[in-house]
């Protein structure tokens, strides 16, 4: 099996036992859930792995939080494991909500750890990545403990803040932007109700990127799903306070775990659990799905979608909302237009990615003397993945072919972005 399609792991506890999954934040290895493994390895079989470029696996970036958890189950496969328990933490949350949705027949229990149906604002991950393009992790692992540990913990624990901030550091840098970009797109607040597995949802007192409202949100949309808030912690509750943690998931995966059924031979936990109740049938989509509309009216719709969505990737959340915001009678069939024509034809077109589609878009705006649109696709050249060098050659080159007071007032343009973007932000 290609090593992209896997993940780097360690086993702990017995070969038999039930499977249980540990899934890592953004930023860190396995080593997080070092505390939870004396305890969890008596009661199952822990996998723990790490995510690409973390610790000692490959460079391989994931596209999307999807692309992960498939990396997760070809892990999985390979050991023989069906069906398992999972906790995750942050990114490793997501994962797991990911294999809920799109795998709940082989998930038993959940217990998602400073999670969230949304980690803030597409934009702000966005424009992480782009931090990290032009500067290195160096900013964003000192940053670190501040974000990871209540004030007390990072105090009294130097070593271990250390320990987390070389961790960071030592993440492969395309693999860090890769998961901004895959946490940028994830979103699954409308599909709460389908996480159909007993799920824990933990998270710390004092957490201020996933805080308690975050947490309340999943409970409120999970049907089987309660709270458990950990006074006296930040973001990463598994290391500051590790008995707290490891005795919620205990009593967790021993009360809930959904055991698979014998005929599909997997390993059950122990008897005291109960099992689930039969699922109801299952309603084939062709009796449901709603009548296709006409061809024309199907194709503008599609178009006028993927552009919505194009249009938000490239230019970002933020500058489509003020674009929108100003709509009225009079310019909402152009928004409209602008929506379906340049973004859902043109920019979603196969033919050239991304970034070759930025440096063909500064040259146009730079040479037309269209500034105003240039400082949105400066931005958006940074987010498809131009460093600030490329951007400048962009600009240079254009100078020799359309003018030097062209090339003159787009460099004072970029420059004022760049410096914008490229800024680590509180």
């Amino acid at each position: 099996m290609s090593e992209t399609k896997t993940l780097q792991y360690r086993t702990d506890g017995p070969e038999d036992g039930p499977a249980l999954v540990l899934g890592p934040s953004l930023g860190t290895t396995w080593h997080m859930w070092d505390r939870q493994i004396p305890e969890l390895s008596r009661h199952w079989r822990v996998i723990r792995f790490d995510l690409p470029g973390h610790g000692g696996s490959p460079a391989h970036p994931a596209t999307s939080v999807a692309d992960l958890a498939d990396r997760v189950l070809a892990t999985l496969d390979g050991l023989g494991v069906h069906r398992f328990a999972y906790a995750g933490s942050s990114f490793g949350a997501a994962i797991g909500c990911d294999l809920a949705l799109r795998h709940p027949h082989r998930i038993g229990s959940l217990a998602l750890v400073a999670a969230s149906a949304r980690f803030g604002s597409a934009d702000a991950w966005r424009q992480r990545g782009v931090v990290v393009r032009t500067n290195g992790l160096d900013a964003i692992a000192r940053s670190t403990p501040e974000r990871w540990f209540a004030p007390g913990f990072a105090a009294a624990q130097p070593a271990i803040v250390d320990w987390a901030v070389q961790m960071v550091r030592t993440t492969d840098p395309g693999c860090y932007i890769a998961a901004c970009e895959a946490l940028a797109a994830f979103d699954i607040r409308a599909d709460l109700d389908r996480i159909g597995v007993p799920t824990l949802v933990l998270v710390g007192a004092e957490d201020q990127d996933t805080p308690a409202a975050d947490a309340r949100v999943l409970v409120a949309g999970i049907p089987d799903a309660r709270l458990a808030l950990v006074p006296g912690s930040c973001h990463l509750t598994p290391v500051e306070q590790p008995a707290a943690v490891t005795d919620l998931l205990v009593r967790h995966f021993t009360g809930s775990w959904q055991s698979a059924e014998p005929a599909t031979g997997t390993t059950p936990v122990p008897a005291a659990v109960p099992r689930p109740q039969p699922a109801p049938p299952v309603v084939p989509v062709a009796e449901i799905a709603p009548a296709r509309p006409e061809q024309p009216a199907a194709v503008r719709s599609d178009a006028y979608e993927q552009g919505a969505r194009v249009r938000r990737e490239v230019l970002g959340d933020a500058h489509v909302d003020r674009a929108q915001a100003g709509r009225d009678e009079f310019t909402g069939d152009f928004q409209d237009f602008v929506t379906r024509y340049a973004w859902g034809e043109v920019w979603s077109r196969p033919g050239i990615d991304r970034r070759t589609r930025s440096v063909i878009t500064l040259t146009a705006l730079a040479a037309r003397g269209h500034f105003e649109e240039l400082a949105a696709h400066t931005r958006a050249a940074l987010r498809n993945g131009l460093t600030p060098t490329e951007i400048k050659e962009v600009l240079l080159h254009t100078g020799v072919y359309c003018g030097v007071p062209a090339a003159n007032s787009a460099f004072a343009v970029a420059q004022r972005v760049i410096q914008e973007e490229t800024s680590p932000r509180e």
